[in-house]
């Protein structure tokens, strides 16, 4: 759920000033899944541009306040929200953790990284939601240590029906500063794409796992 139109609209609009999220309707990426895309999104080059990453994270710690107040821990989900998750905790003078898609093989066999005690509330941060799974699946970790999740903030997601579904069953609040609808209409208002492919674009939100070009 995107909570503000104007900061979903330029962290859209800075995403693809910097080349985060491409958009090659005729080209398309093929994701790990297998499904061919239209669209590819790499949060991580944010930490390139100190600019840019000021914004995300202000706008995202700013989130965490006004939804959640204080929480005892923030909670960046590996690899790709470790970064701007620990600059949300530096900027709100909170503990950072970050949770692996899975325990270590070796030594202390952690999933969880950094000093979490039961019981304290946590927000997670994450970068990209496409079905959810990898985020709830870092939920749970936490949970299973003793976490209190309060919700989780994103900076960007696809809007998939499957990744609304996965939270519902989860119970976990997502909120994200952009998605895909605020993304395309950015990009067709400033002439990024144009008509034909804004359908194309609109086609794949609608079937991504059978989409093709």
């Amino acid at each position: 759920m995107v909570l503000n139109k104007d900061t979903a609209k330029k962290t859209a609009e800075l995403l693809m000033q910097i080349n985060a999220i491409k958009l090659t309707p005729e080209n398309p990426f093929t994701w790990a899944s297998g499904w061919k895309s239209p669209i590819y999104c790499d949060n991580r080059i944010i930490l390139s541009y100190p600019a840019i990453r000021n914004y995300v994270r202000d706008e995202m710690a700013k989130q965490v306040e006004n939804l959640y107040g204080k929480p005892d821990v923030i909670a960046g989900v590996a690899t790709g929200a470790i970064g701007i998750g620990m600059l949300v905790a530096e900027s709100l003078g909170l503990p950072f953790i970050y949770v692996r898609p899975e325990p270590k093989s070796h030594g202390r066999q952690n999933q969880i990284e950094g000093y979490l005690e039961p019981n304290q509330n946590v927000v997670v941060i994450e970068d990209l939601i496409s079905t959810g799974k990898s985020s709830l699946n870092a939920v749970d970790a936490l949970k299973e240590s003793g976490a209190n999740v309060k919700g989780m903030i994103a900076i960007f997601t696809y809007g998939f029906s499957v990744a609304t579904e996965n939270f519902k069953k989860k119970a976990i609040e997502l909120h994200t500063l952009s998605d895909y609808d605020h993304l395309i209409k950015q990009a067709s208002d400033t002439n990024y794409i144009k008509e034909a492919q804004m359908n194309t674009l609109l086609a794949w939100k609608n079937n991504p796992a059978e989409w093709k070009i």
